[in-house]
């Protein structure tokens, strides 16, 4: 795949470009309207593709939770039997929690987890089906309400009796940035993991408790732009973490849904090592 048909594609889903811009200059790549046509499901997200992991052996539930800005909702994922375990908040993408997300939380379950989901647009009303729809309202959120209705989750997580209260979380894209953002404003978070996030900004770095873990894709030059400064910050401020870059990546390379970003191997390495962060710092 053309690397700028990716590059257009991750400009779409992260800028105010509109559906028709982006077919228009999708069709002055390949060459054609009918040719731009045929590629779109070759790149866009599909989440037909999701949910590979099945829930039979698990216990799962959906809950809500008090948030600043209306009640959160979230998928809840675990082992089946009855004791509290190490726990995980799993953030989505800028679509909401969708059906990828949802797989995602089950597999850390599989792990081992009691795996927390949480749904950013529960106050506005849900997870739209259409994409456009969810991207823009993620526009309608007020930053530091989104924020506190994270933090949140771990207000929650403090009543739930399956949770031993060892948090870790992980984050993809927007989730990844909420990660980051997590790692400093979450004193008891013990294991921050961001894949492909908008990085922390420098001078809040010292606030930081716990160890984080970083994924990247060697072709996303968008976010690992403010790689430099981030991990200057860390070693300035003796933050335990650990920073990987995957040749060959793009931009949300761990999502299965995402066909043409999919990157099977890095995706594979990165979820092998979040784990073993996670056993590493919550075990």
């Amino acid at each position: 795949m053309d690397q700028r048909v990716i590059n257009l594609y991750d400009e779409y889903t992260h800028k105010p470009l509109t559906r028709q811009e982006f077919l228009r200059r999708l069709a002055m790549l390949t060459g054609s309207t009918a040719a731009a046509l045929a590629i779109l499901p070759m790149i866009e997200v599909n989440q037909a593709h999701a949910a590979i992991t099945s829930p039979d052996d698990l216990f799962t539930e959906r809950v809500k939770y008090a948030g600043v800005s209306g009640e959160m909702e979230a998928y809840v994922a675990r082992p089946k039997e009855d004791k509290k375990y190490p726990t995980v908040l799993v953030i989505h993408e800028n679509r909401g929690l969708n059906a990828h997300i949802e797989d995602v939380t089950r597999r850390a379950a599989n792990a081992g987890y009691l795996a927390v989901a949480p749904n950013a647009l529960a106050p506005l009303g849900g997870t739209p089906a259409n994409e456009d729809e969810a991207r823009t309202k993620f526009q309608q959120l007020k930053a530091e309400d989104n924020l506190q209705n994270f933090i949140k989750a771990f207000d929650y997580l403090g009543t739930r009796k399956d949770s031993n209260g060892k948090y870790g979380c992980v984050g993809f894209c927007w989730g990844g940035a909420m990660s980051n953002d997590l790692a400093v404003n979450v004193p008891s978070l013990k294991a921050a993991v961001a894949f492909y996030g908008r990085q922390a900004k420098a001078e809040d770095v010292a606030k930081i408790k716990s160890a984080v873990q970083l994924h990247y894709g060697a072709l996303d030059e968008r976010i690992n732009a403010g790689i430099v400064a981030y991990e200057e910050a860390l070693k300035k401020n003796n933050i335990k973490y650990e920073l990987y870059i995957y040749e060959g990546a793009n931009h949300a390379f761990h999502n299965d849904t995402a066909p043409t970003r999919y990157n099977e191997a890095a995706a594979k390495l990165a979820w092998q090592r979040t784990l073993d962060f996670w056993k590493k710092y919550l075990t």
